[in-house]
């Protein structure tokens, strides 16, 4: 399906942003694809690096600009801010990725006031809620990644465990895209099979150990990349591009994007990686799913986390 007439902008030409540019315009889904960043050089060295390779790909426009180019995109995408070092949580990095977001948000929405805005930046949560603030957006315009990627690793951990096609293996990662992250053992199925029904089938045991050492893993995995390489960009960028997908082919998708929650869960006015039927105008309904006694308390404690972490970072919202 050929996406036509479509314009999607990135604000960050850093590893992600270029990335997620080169992703997209392998996709196909956007005929026009604008890079704003502070390093105006370095965006167009993104863009011209890309565009060389046009020929390859269905027509698309890749161009570097400021953000009066963005004018009219479908979505934003926002990659800007600073790099996670090793060694530092996603949450040690609120405050100065706030003072970007402070400058960066207003002049989207100048722009774009009827964009659907995309946070990848970490913390993804809490910058998906500032976000939401700052522009006055309505809730379901403004999403952030979330744990898409977290889901992804843990589908992927478990199909090497379990040596089969990650794809055929249900489950999500909900909460904070972060260390109070939690898995939804209680849901996670391959074949239609419960998780220990199926371990008793392939003569492997699914035992507390096994799920506690799996969560622990999928927490890490962004540190363990960081800290070989530095950064992590590749997985990322393909889960943005399996946002984007959703979004500008209405799918009606359920993907654990960073969602407002207003009650589910009893939990309220905090944004967190909780499964989202996800389409044309982003997030259609937050799903409240039934989770057991122990996955409840969990996904609770990581909003009280989230919510802490905001309220003891002393910046001041609306």
């Amino acid at each position: 399906m050929k996406i036509k007439g479509t314009k999607i902008s990135i604000i960050g030409a850093g590893y992600v942003g270029s990335t997620t540019a080169f992703t997209l315009m392998a996709s196909g889904l956007a005929s026009e694809i604008v890079i704003v960043d502070i390093d105006k050089k370095k965006a167009e060295g993104e863009a011209m690096d890309l565009s060389h390779g046009v020929s390859f790909v269905s027509p698309v426009d890749i161009r570097a600009g400021d953000y009066k180019d963005t004018t009219d995109s479908a979505i934003i995408i926002i990659t800007a801010g600073a790099a996670q070092k090793p060694g530092e949580t996603r949450l040690d990095m609120i405050n100065r990725n706030y003072a970007i977001f402070k400058y960066i948000i207003p002049e989207i929405v100048k722009y774009n006031p009827n964009s659907i805005l995309l946070v990848v930046s970490n913390p993804v949560d809490i910058l998906s809620y500032i976000t939401y603030q700052l522009s006055g957006f309505p809730p379901e315009r403004v999403i952030g990644s979330g744990t898409v990627l977290d889901t992804s690793r843990l589908r992927y951990i478990l199909s090497q465990d379990f040596n089969i096609d990650a794809r055929n293996i249900h489950t999500y990662i909900m909460g904070e895209h972060g260390d109070s992250e939690i898995a939804t053992w209680s849901l996670t199925s391959v074949a239609g099979m419960q998780l220990n029904d199926y371990c008793n089938t392939v003569c492997m045991s699914c035992n507390d150990s096994y799920r506690k050492k799996t969560v622990e893993d999928v927490r890490n995995a962004g540190y363990e990349v960081i800290d070989r390489k530095g950064s992590t960009y590749y997985a990322v960028a393909l889960a943005i591009r399996r946002i984007v997908e959703a979004i500008l082919r209405d799918e009606n998708s359920i993907l654990t994007v960073s969602s407002l929650l207003k009650g589910e869960y009893e939990i309220s006015d905090i944004y967190m990686g909780i499964p989202s039927i996800v389409g044309s105008n982003g997030v259609k309904k937050v799903l409240e799913i039934p989770l057991n006694q122990e996955e409840t308390f969990a996904l609770k404690t990581s909003a009280e986390t989230l919510k802490s972490t905001l309220t003891n970072s002393g910046i001041k919202l609306f």
